[in-house]
């Protein structure tokens, strides 16, 4: 055994031990003041990298979540004024239906419904312009898809949603696009002949024929052509034209398509319209007849199925994704395909950022939703005919605005709701995983604590005591 003075080899083993002791004692201090089990690069490399890419996702997930709720809240605005609308329009059939009481209302009573329905229309109008969501404007079009008429001649109006009903199956309009035509069925009007007779002959009896309900007072004297015109005056009324072919009368549907068909035509007495007297039906001479036509989004290259007209009027035609194509009269009678696009398509939708990576996006298309985009432009029902008219008008604006609201409702329950609950488990299942990696286990590092307090005590203690080994060396001295 040796002893030294300028080299104490003990307390240097003891103060480096103590060094080591108190480097791990401040690393577990700052572990537990910061709860975190990585502060630093050096606590743990690999760890530290994988726990940065899982709090990018977390707070990228976090944003998602807030986009989701906004995007809800955009969808129940939205939702909330077609709501409206669809009370108004509830309010406006009434008022149709009460003006095709002809018999009971006078005619100041029908003008008073037809102020009150204007005023819903125009109230129809300044809902679709007004309604935003902060500055963003929701059913004024400019937020989903809009088809405007090219071909004017073959095509009267057309309403599309965000969907096209292909032959491949419905998809999303995304790109600007044209639509075509080819018409393999003709529409056509119900018609009745009635009997011969000239036209500047008194119709020579007294008598009554009732169309549709309209009943005409018919006098001896008056003559074949005053009982035409009288006819066609009531056009509006009684949804017939009353013509001559040269030998007979014949009664044509006002409207093309079967729902004529029915229309009935009564005349009490020989000779007032008919040879003979009785009741006929429009159609029991020509029915009516409905076109039928394939719609086609040109750069798509799918077409709507041969889609059959609306028997109400045999030339409006509505797709299984809810859109509606009116032709023209020309444009209905006329089979074969139209040289051209019919109608020119502009995509528009409002787009949200629903997930935490790039290109994770939903857009809900809100189409037009004014009075004029629901084919509401022109009610007049101060006329029975008008006031039916109107009531078909309505019933359709309200299947569509309906249409419309369960478009919104499936994107918001079965898109955004769902998403929401599925990004909220990915947040908290990676959250679970970065904090595996980042937090530190308090009990686990508690117990180190305690032992680094207890060496660190420790080495103090034998560092005072190698210290005082060379003491030993000055007994050596004095001897």
């Amino acid at each position: 055994m040796s002893f030294r003075v300028n080299n104490n080899v003990m307390a240097m083993n003891a103060l480096r031990n103590l060094s080591t002791t108190n480097s791990h004692f401040n690393m577990t201090v700052n572990k537990l003041s910061s709860g975190l089990r990585i502060n630093s690069g050096a606590d743990d490399p690999a760890g530290l990298q994988i726990s940065e890419g899982f709090r990018s996702q977390i707070n990228s997930l976090g944003q998602a979540l807030r986009n989701n709720q906004d995007a809800i809240n955009f969808a129940k605005t939205a939702e909330g004024a077609l709501n409206e609308v669809s009370q108004l329009l509830r309010d406006a059939k009434a008022l149709a239906i009460a003006n095709g009481n002809d018999a009971t209302l006078s005619a100041s009573q029908k003008q008073a419904n037809q102020n009150q329905l204007t005023s819903i229309v125009q109230s129809i109008t300044r809902i679709a312009q007004q309604t935003e969501f902060g500055t963003r404007k929701m059913l004024d079009g400019s937020a989903g898809v809009n088809a405007n008429v090219v071909n004017k001649t073959r095509l009267e109006s057309i309403s599309l949603g965000g969907t096209w009903a292909g032959t491949a199956g419905n998809r999303s309009i995304t790109a600007n696009d044209t639509v075509t035509v080819n018409v393999g069925t003709a529409a056509g009007k119900a018609t009745v002949t009635g009997g011969a007779v000239t036209l500047a002959n008194a119709v020579g009896a007294d008598g009554k024929l009732t169309i549709n309900g309209i009943t005409f007072n018919v006098s001896a004297s008056m003559t074949n052509q005053e009982l035409m015109n009288s006819v066609n005056d009531r056009t509006a009324d009684t949804g017939v034209v009353m013509s001559y072919n040269g030998t007979n009368f014949v009664f044509t549907a006002a409207k093309f398509g079967s729902s004529s068909d029915s229309i009935q035509i009564t005349n009490d007495t020989a000779g007032i319209g008919f040879a003979a007297a009785g009741t006929r039906t429009l159609g029991s001479g020509t029915a009516g007849v409905n076109a039928v036509a394939t719609f086609t989004l040109a750069t798509a290259a799918s077409s709507t199925a041969a889609l059959t007209a609306d028997s109400t009027d045999g030339r409006t035609f509505r797709d299984t994704a809810g859109n509606v194509f009116r032709l023209t009269e020309v444009g209905a009678t006329t089979t074969g395909a139209v040289a051209g696009a019919i109608a020119a398509v502009t995509a528009g939708a409002a787009s949200f950022q629903v997930g935490a990576n790039v290109g994770q996006t939903v857009a809900l298309s809100l189409t037009n939703s004014d009075a004029s985009a629901l084919g509401l432009g022109s009610l007049d029902i101060t006329t029975a005919a008008g006031a039916s008219s109107a009531q078909t008008a309505i019933e359709n604006a309200i299947q569509t605005v309906a249409s419309k609201r369960g478009d919104i409702g499936n994107f918001t329950r079965n898109i955004l709701e769902s998403n929401v609950r599925t990004l909220g488990i990915a947040k908290e299942n990676i959250t679970a995983s970065e904090s595996s990696i980042r937090d530190i286990d308090v009990a686990e590092e508690m117990t180190q604590l305690t032992k680094l307090q207890i060496l660190q005590q420790s080495g103090i203690s034998v560092l005072a005591q190698a210290n005082q080994s060379p003491q030993a060396v000055l007994s050596l001295l004095r001897g």
